[in-house]
């Protein structure tokens, strides 16, 4: 591989923010939630994405308000986790270049995003 063409440790920081998100979303896409194991279920979500390497923090809020409106109509005490349930931000560290992602609705689609880049 020639120099030009090696990765910058911010274009691997944020190589690795996406793997992160992918895995997040991915692997729990469709676990059944329900207001009372939102709490727990977020703490899993967080603890199993720190656990990969490179990330130093993850925080998923669950939107109780979409989740609890999804649920009113509904025979069932829970539904599929969906992306539109979730504020996430993920923090990765890659070589001393800090990224900082986020996904969040916006205009009805769970928007994943990267927030900033800092190197050094």
């Amino acid at each position: 591989m020639s120099p030009d063409t090696t990765p910058t440790d911010a274009e691997a920081a944020c190589f690795e923010a996406g793997i992160k998100f992918g895995t997040l979303y991915h692997q729990f896409a469709g676990t059944p939630i329900s207001p009372d194991s939102a709490a727990s279920l977020a703490t899993a979500m967080e603890e199993s994405i720190e656990n990969q390497p490179h990330c130093t923090e993850v925080t998923v809020d669950v939107r109780l308000e979409a989740l609890e409106s999804e649920l009113a109509d509904s025979t069932a005490d829970y539904t599929e986790l969906t992306g539109r349930f979730l504020e996430v931000e993920i923090v990765v560290d890659y070589e001393g270049c800090a990224v900082l992602t986020r996904m969040e609705m916006e205009d009805g689609y769970p928007l994943m995003r990267l927030e900033s880049v800092r190197d050094g």
